[in-house]
């Protein structure tokens, strides 16, 4: 694999850093768990019209969506990218049509449309039958990122056919939207569909088409990324401090299990990086990476619990202010660990991706 950035992920990074660059310190949420000034600054700098897939943008890839979910990672930022770019109009762009693309990833760039995803998991699942016009579904979904904002969803559902992809209107008859409140946020939402009658128009392609899968792999990749940059800002915050704060006459920084406890952050920060990369540049590249992502989640689950905890006990009594940003470096970690798939989870499905590779 190639370790080297694009030209294209050098320019997002260099765009999108002077951007962000006050929010872990000048700005507080709103506990919304949407911070739109934000959104807004993103989208009049274009960074969210770049990495819209063709032909509603420039086209770029999940790489180049990776670099910016980095970076919104390293301000624990409270915008719906990874949903509404990295996931939902990278899968319309990937099996719908031109209307679909009209209708659903047009209007974001204006700003005034975002979108959430609703993937299946071992707790939440919707099904779906055919009707006359279309499908009909039931069934419910949990914590859903950006649900309680979000314009659309684009949900999973599964029928006798195999898995299939719908985008929801938020005023779709028998769809019932709950705010929800989690950890950094109430941006999250409980989803319960009761005899809902999905049209055709809605549905990404024909059931069992591979959209669901191709989805959740990208929703797994761009959780990592978005870790990534959580981590490495938390690192780096943590390893300032440990150089300022005094205790005993000198930098508790030169205390051997400070220092210890930093070397294993460091660690565990680099194989966070080094596994999102090889599985975003091998799914980017068209190639077999289920246990690649499921390696690179399980590291941004275990990596994120470890580093978070090691954030707040070198920061110790201020780790837990309010008004000082480390505990949302920490909120934002540990909601991220769980998001799409928990280190366990990742093992089991490392685990089948093993055995299948071996049987074959």
């Amino acid at each position: 694999m190639d370790f080297t950035f694009t030209e294209a992920q050098d320019d997002l990074s260099g765009l999108a850093r002077p951007l962000l660059a006050d929010r872990s310190t000048t700005h507080i949420p709103d506990g919304t768990g949407f911070d739109r000034p934000l959104w807004d600054t993103l989208i009049r700098a274009g960074l969210i019209e770049a990495t819209l897939p063709a032909p509603i943008g420039n086209g770029f890839g999940l790489l180049e969506q990776c670099t910016v979910l980095m970076e919104l990672g390293r301000v624990a930022a409270s915008v719906p990218y990874l949903t509404t770019v990295a996931v939902a109009a990278a899968t319309i762009a990937a099996f719908g049509d031109d209307a679909q693309l009209r209708r659903w990833v047009e209007p974001i760039t204006a700003g005034q449309f975002t979108l959430a995803v609703a993937l299946s998991t071992d707790d939440d699942r919707v099904t779906a039958t055919r009707s006359a016009t279309g499908w009909q579904f039931e069934g419910r979904y949990s914590a859903i990122p950006a649900a309680a904002f979000a314009d659309a969803v684009l949900l999973e559902a599964h029928t006798s056919e195999g898995p299939l992809l719908a985008v929801l209107d938020r005023d779709t008859a028998g769809l019932r939207i709950t705010a929800q409140q989690v950890v950094d946020g109430a941006d999250a939402a409980l989803l319960e569909l009761d005899a809902v009658r999905v049209d055709s128009t809605n549905v990404l392609g024909s059931p069992g088409n591979g959209a669901a899968a191709w989805a959740q792999r990208h929703a797994t990749v761009a959780v990592c990324a978005y870790q990534l940059g959580v981590v490495e800002r938390a690192l780096e915050s943590t390893a300032e401090y440990a150089l300022t704060r005094q205790q005993f006459g000198k930098p508790i920084g030169s205390f051997q299990a400070v220092r210890q406890r930093l070397a294993d952050a460091h660690l565990d920060v680099e194989a966070v990086r080094l596994t999102l990369w090889q599985a975003a540049w091998r799914e980017s590249q068209g190639l077999p990476a289920d246990a690649e992502i499921a390696t690179a989640k399980f590291w941004a689950a275990e990596a994120g619990h470890r580093v978070a905890h090691t954030m707040v006990h070198v920061h110790a009594s201020i780790g837990i202010f309010l008004d000082y940003p480390v505990h949302r470096y920490f909120l934002a970690a540990k909601r991220t660990e769980f998001l799409f798939g928990s280190a366990t989870e990742q093992l089991r499905t490392l685990a089948t991706a093993l055995t299948s590779a071996r049987s074959a």
